[in-house]
């Protein structure tokens, strides 16, 4: 019953974790379960959570714009800042829609920038970026890959950065079973706050990634390199 009841604990904090996350939460917490036993106590209270595919267009890529080739399909990665993904999604509130840009290192998962707009103008994805670019300073050599919509490819955007989206669009899912539809905002002023805790305080720091160990990116991150002096590291 107390491994039952912790199970449900975590169900209800994280209800878009499947039985592989929930036992890699229990082995962390100092439990030892076998995760087939997880698997049937979740099925047995109905904890096993079903996705329904929901999707708005919000990018456009017939546009007059440069188009880069796409040579992140062909990458190996072996650390950070190799290859950073990036895309757009639409969050629906109380009273109006609002845009979302989210860039993302693809080997640590960690979100590094992002903005939240009514506007789908590329100053939307410049902030996220410039954002992603004041905390880690890349070397050359950096790829940048996105859908290749207008935002991406404007001037100003292609200024700043040296230019299949599996992993920022799962990203997104994640966003929005674990925070956005669980959620009520109102307006762009109560969403933008809530959103950022989510992102910095939860995404990057506690919630556990199967193609990490199953640990948040952040840990993945720190458990790569030694921590900088203070003062003198990047966030």
């Amino acid at each position: 019953m107390n491994l039952r009841n912790q199970i449900q604990r975590i169900a209800l904090r994280w209800p878009a974790y499947g039985y592989r996350r929930v036992h890699a939460e229990l082995l962390r917490q100092g439990w030892s379960v076998n995760h087939k036993r997880i698997l049937r106590l979740m099925r047995a209270d109905n904890l096993l959570c079903l996705r329904q595919r929901k999707f708005l267009l919000t990018t456009d890529s017939q546009h007059g714009l440069p188009i880069y080739p796409n040579v992140a399909e062909e990458m190996v990665l072996t650390g950070i800042d190799q290859l950073w993904v990036a895309d757009i999604t639409y969050i629906r509130l109380q009273v109006e829609f609002v845009y979302l840009a989210v860039l993302l290192d693809a080997f640590s998962r960690r979100c590094l920038g992002w903005a939240l707009r009514r506007s789908l103008e590329a100053v939307l994805v410049l902030e996220a970026l410039r954002m992603a670019l004041m905390r880690r300073h890349p070397r050359p050599g950096l790829v940048h890959h996105s859908d290749r919509g207008v935002q991406y490819a404007s001037r100003d955007y292609t200024a700043l950065t040296p230019y299949d989206n599996a992993q920022a669009e799962s990203f997104i899912k994640t966003l929005k079973y674990e925070e956005v539809y669980r959620t009520e905002y109102r307006d762009l002023e109560e969403a933008k706050p809530l959103i950022g805790k989510f992102l910095e305080k939860i995404y990057n720091r506690q919630r556990l990634h199967s193609a990490l160990g199953y640990r948040p990116p952040l840990e993945f991150e720190r458990s790569l390199r030694p921590l900088p002096a203070a003062g003198k590291g990047r966030a």
